[in-house]
């Protein structure tokens, strides 16, 4: 539970508030409501997905989506899986950049950082780490999430002297209180999920408890997750919300920096001053290694796919591994020079892919796999299907 729990606190809740704030309070608690269903029901979805193979119970989403759809749509999720999670490490990347960069500037009073150094030295870090094995890494930030809880929790009641209750008289028209519940969506999805781990969490609990009793298990396990999630993730929310008008989201937004680093360069309290880099930094650290593992999975599942299809040799999969990691590397550093607009990488790309494999894919499997449809419930599955459509949506929408 605590694995998923830090996959999910990652960019997405140290973002939302600057998204979902802009037009008060009241559209913040509609979020509050849609949040569990959207996240509880999503994933158990999704690990029903994983948990429906009957050739291999150890295989991963990618290797699933082919056994279920054929080769030339299993391809196509496989691309699209590795693009839901590739575009969110080069957020972590941007994002702990102009975490640490901020903190130097602002708290330490350097003047002049040089952003390619701190962007090499954090990037080559986070890099470094990934040589160990998947288990260490996986256990490591277990343990990092206790103390990001705590911390987490602290700075939300920290705020509560600050809350300005005038906010609730604040009432946006039914189109800017609709556009802002509209256009939050894929953000609120991101915020949310955990689904680059939800592959390796369903055979961890096949392995552990067996095909029979791994329904009940994942169910029991990403229910409660989604309940920690919604108390911690959504009371951050409110807490800040209730703290910072719109002209504040406005400022973090234009400056790329997570919500806790635009508190401490506004407050300058010591608590916050220091809390707010430590939370940006832990809260990325563990989501990247988790979606770190997910764009893996989704890469090195494409090249093998080629290989295999293009010769009759097997492909070596650790060169494979080696090569896909190098490459990770090189376009981390480079993009987190370059420093794209977060909030902008979660809207267009990483949001949208995100709903289509984490939504829509799992429904299209349970009603066309005869493996699945046992797991068919028409009001869950609308609900699910619909949040995922409409999140999707809304990039034309903004479009139009």
């Amino acid at each position: 539970m605590m694995s998923l729990f830090g996959t999910a606190v990652g960019a997405g809740i140290l973002f939302l508030p600057i998204k979902a704030g802009v037009a008060g309070i009241w559209p913040v608690l509609v979020m509050v409501i849609l949040a569990f269903p959207m996240t509880f029901l999503s994933h158990r979805a999704l690990a029903r997905f994983c948990n429906g193979s009957q050739k291999n119970s150890q295989s991963d989403i990618t290797e699933i989506s082919s056994e279920y759809f054929g080769f030339k749509w299993g391809y196509i999720i496989t691309f699209l899986y590795f693009f839901a999670f590739f575009p969110a490490c080069i957020m972590y990347g941007v994002g702990i950049t102009n975490t640490i960069i901020s903190f130097m500037q602002n708290q330490l009073g350097f003047i002049d950082v040089g952003r390619f150094w701190v962007c090499f030295s954090i990037i080559s870090l986070m890099m470094f780490v990934m040589i160990f094995h998947e288990d260490i890494v996986i256990k490591v930030c277990e343990w990092l999430v206790y103390p990001l809880c705590l911390i987490l929790l602290v700075f939300s009641l920290y705020l509560i002297p600050h809350w300005d209750f005038s906010a609730f008289s604040v009432v946006p028209s039914l189109s800017e209180f609709a556009w802002t519940i509209l256009f939050a969506l894929p953000v609120l999805a991101f915020a949310f999920e955990h689904t680059p781990a939800i592959s390796t969490f369903s055979s961890s609990i096949q392995r552990k408890y067996g095909k029979q009793n791994a329904d009940f298990k994942c169910n029991q396990i990403l229910f409660y997750n989604a309940g920690l999630l919604l108390f911690f993730v959504m009371f951050f929310v409110f807490s800040c919300v209730m703290c910072l008008n719109e002209s504040d989201f406005k400022e973090a937004a234009s400056q790329n920096i997570p919500i806790v680093s635009y508190f401490a360069n506004k407050l300058n309290e010591p608590v916050i001053n220091y809390a707010g880099p430590v939370i940006a930094i832990l809260a990325i650290a563990t989501s990247f290694f988790g979606h770190y593992f997910g764009a893996r999975e989704g890469i090195n599942g494409l090249v093998h796919k080629t290989c295999t299809k293009l010769s009759t040799k097997e492909p070596n999969k650790k060169k494979i591994s080696i090569w896909t990691g190098v490459s990770f590397y090189i376009v981390m550093l480079v993009l987190s020079y370059l420093n794209p607009s977060i909030l902008g990488i979660i809207d267009t790309l990483a949001g949208p892919v995100i709903a289509a494999v984490l939504f829509l894919l799992p429904m299209v499997g349970i009603y066309k796999v005869k493996s699945l449809q046992k797991y068919q419930s028409k009001f869950a599955d609308i609900f699910v299907f619909v949040f995922g459509l409409v999140t999707i949506l809304t990039v034309l929408f903004k479009m139009i």
